[in-house]
């Protein structure tokens, strides 16, 4: 599944970082929490409402997502380069403007905030749910000198990432093939470390999309999921407000995303798939200038004319992006980062 950018997703800690949601959290029970963005009124119906209707919307929701990343790939890769994801930013301090460091530094916040280890007990074998054209694959594999296995629904994305990893001397270590996330072509327990990089907002059926990297994981190995949320909803609400849900929608449309859920639902998953050590935290304020400094690198003269050139379903993204800073600057999106551990016997 590709990593959803506008165009297709160091220091270990940092004392002003929000507090994390932890499995605990609510006191509430699950069958009673109310956390549907589409008016339902109990956690099962709101799983429901993010789980796919059925193959024909899963198959046209996948089609579109693979014409997106297939048109707007180049264009982002042009502009910005190998990384198809927010990048991290220190809160309050002036832009250096260097955004690409700013992405690599996402890759190596998100290791250290897990606890991926560096040592002996490094990750050997690693898989890229959702690869783009395998910028944090070729990454992975060459901080931790692992195999790494990538899948996009974007046979452009796979090709192109194929291509720059072997011009890259990485070919015998990284792979990418095209595949759909829910039905993963890998045997169970095969990875030390399930990585899903800005893909899990594309997944029409999340409980599916956990199921997967569960089942593909190896028991001790640790899963990481980064992705975009809507924020949760307090036990008084049964739904995002009709504005939040408008704004939503209008992004759903814009970039191909099936209905959204909260980090809370993500980490009730884990709990639900029996999962260890799970943490999630809001990550949001580390990424605000992002959004404005893709609006301001698509304005250039080369970056106009690719959005051009790569038609109107690439255009209409690059529109939808102030949608995206209106949904961060009201608090309606939260960038997620969550990770939990296959227990070693189940």
């Amino acid at each position: 599944m590709a990593s959803s950018c506008p165009g297709a997703a160091t220091a270990h800690s940092c004392s002003s970082r929000p507090t994390p949601w932890l499995w605990g959290f609510r006191s509430m029970p699950l069958s009673q929490h109310k956390i549907s963005a589409s008016g339902s009124d109990s956690t099962g119906a709101a799983m429901a409402a993010v789980a796919s209707k059925g193959p024909p919307v899963s198959e046209e929701l996948n089609r579109g997502i693979a014409r997106f990343y297939d048109s707007s790939s180049s264009v982002w890769e042009d502009v910005w380069g190998e990384h198809m994801h927010h990048g991290f930013y220190d809160p309050g301090k002036p832009l250096k403007g260097d955004h690409r460091a700013a992405q690599v530094r996402m890759i190596q916040e998100a290791l250290a905030w897990a606890g991926i280890p560096a040592d002996e007990e490094k990750p050997k074998k690693i898989v890229d749910v959702g690869c783009g054209i395998g910028g944090s694959a070729r990454h992975l594999s060459r901080k931790y000198s692992a195999m790494v296995r990538g899948i996009t629904l974007s046979p452009v994305q796979a090709q192109r990432a194929n291509d720059i990893t072997a011009e890259a001397g990485l070919g015998e270590k990284v792979s990418f093939q095209v595949a759909d996330a829910l039905i993963q072509p890998f045997p169970d327990n095969e990875f030390d470390l399930v990585w899903s990089m800005e893909s899990g907002e594309h997944m029409p059926d999340k409980r599916k999309f956990m199921q997967e990297l569960v089942r593909v994981a190896a028991p001790g190995g640790r899963l990481l999921i980064v992705t975009w949320c809507h924020r949760d909803l307090s036990p008084e609400e049964s739904s995002l407000r009709k504005e939040e849900q408008e704004l939503l929608d209008k992004i759903c449309s814009a970039y191909y995303l099936p209905a959204w859920c909260s980090a809370f639902d993500y980490v009730e998953l884990a709990k639900e798939l029996q999962l260890e050590d799970v943490r999630a935290e809001d990550w949001s304020v580390y990424v605000s200038p992002f959004w404005p400094a893709v609006i301001a690198s698509a304005l250039n003269p080369k970056a106009l004319f690719g959005l051009l050139r790569s038609g109107w379903t690439t255009i209409r993204g690059a529109f939808a992006m102030a949608y995206m800073i209106q949904g961060y600057k009201s608090g309606l999106i939260k960038f997620a980062v969550i990770t939990g551990r296959k227990p070693v016997a189940r």
